[in-house]
């Protein structure tokens, strides 16, 4: 966990320097619809895999690169995860299984933005990478049956080891995103596919990885006027 800080502050002032140079700085904010991708080379296990809702919150900065283009650093506390439901009988009397696997990351988004106008609306659009670090999670499972009900709850464990970790706390992946532009305000939409393999331990074909659709609106403010 002191390294996981570490990072953390590493990260603030580095974008606290690109600040310097930026011609605006954006609060944004929005809603996750998070899942996960879980499969092998023979079988894909999150199938019944059902998108969870969550948010996203944080700061960006615009640095001109042409008059179209510019470059969109950012910091952003994103929550993923996913959820599961199963119902049936058994001997007679019915049950039903929910399962909450909930993340939170602190995502560095990196992206080249594009602007331009289409007839009288301004639009953007953006792609790039980004890097994601896990900060804390829990599984959650209810289970109901014959009218009773019992629930736990567990810390995610992160890490590497197949043993005693259930997923990794770094992950990278790939963000595109559009939207359109209303003065100082942005709304838009995104898709963040993540490519680092989180699955602990290296042995295998398994792999589970982040996979997030996003919609946002940021609020831009002016740091340098000419």
């Amino acid at each position: 966990m002191k390294n996981t800080i570490k990072v953390v502050i590493v990260i603030a002032i580095m974008l606290t320097g690109l600040n310097l140079s930026a011609q605006n700085l954006g609060i944004k904010a929005g809603l996750n619809f998070s899942n996960m991708l879980a499969k092998d080379d023979s079988e894909t296990y999150s199938d019944d895999y059902k998108s969870r809702a969550g948010f996203h919150l944080g700061a960006v900065t615009q640095i001109p690169v042409t008059e179209m283009f510019s470059f969109e650093p950012g910091l952003l506390l994103s929550a993923k995860g996913f959820k599961v439901k199963e119902s049936g009988t058994e001997d007679g009397e019915t049950y039903e299984i929910s399962e909450k696997f909930n993340t939170l990351y602190l995502d560095v988004p990196l992206s080249l933005k594009a602007n331009f106008t289409l007839g009288k609306i301004k639009a953007y659009g953006l792609m790039g990478p980004y890097f994601g670090l896990g900060l804390s999670g829990k599984y959650k499972v209810e289970y109901t049956y014959d009218g009773e009900t019992e629930k736990e709850e567990s810390d995610i464990e992160w890490g590497s080891d197949s043993e005693k970790d259930d997923i990794k706390r770094l992950d990278f992946g790939w963000n595109i995103g559009a939207g359109v532009t209303f003065n100082s305000l942005q709304a838009g939409l995104a898709y963040g596919i993540g490519l680092a393999n989180l699955a602990p331990g290296s042995e295998g074909s398994y792999r589970v990885k982040n996979r997030v659709f996003s919609l946002t609106v940021g609020y831009y403010l002016p740091l340098n006027k000419n």
